[in-house]
């Protein structure tokens, strides 16, 4: 089992910053990629950006250029560095690893940007 600890978000301005974060703990061996993804009201889950051990990343269209996601091994934990904030932004971002056969989610954090 692998368990997520999100935090970090919160209500934001447009053109605002946020930076989340994941810890992840228990059975972390070879955890080999991370991610974030997002889920706005009405719609599905989508990918926003993944980063492998080795610090390759991956980023929707929509985030390119504003996001940016990032990786401490030694602490196990993802950062996702979120600039220039958009209202279409808002969702609730979820931290996701894959783990073998499996795939491990957390709670949850919800991000609001509104003026």
């Amino acid at each position: 089992q692998v368990q997520l600890m999100e935090s970090g978000g919160g209500l934001v301005q447009p053109g605002g910053s946020l930076r989340l974060s994941c810890a992840a703990s228990g059975n972390i061996f070879s955890i080999y990629v991370m991610g974030w993804y997002r889920q706005a009201p009405g719609k599905q889950r989508e990918l926003v950006a993944t980063i492998t051990r080795g610090g390759n990343t991956n980023y929707a269209d929509s985030v390119k250029g504003r996001f940016t996601i990032s990786r401490d091994n030694a602490k196990n934990t993802v950062y996702l560095q979120m600039n220039s904030l958009k209202p279409e932004d808002t969702a609730v971002y979820y931290c996701k690893v894959p783990k073998g056969s499996a795939a491990y989610w957390g709670q949850g954090t919800q991000v609001t940007v509104s003026s």
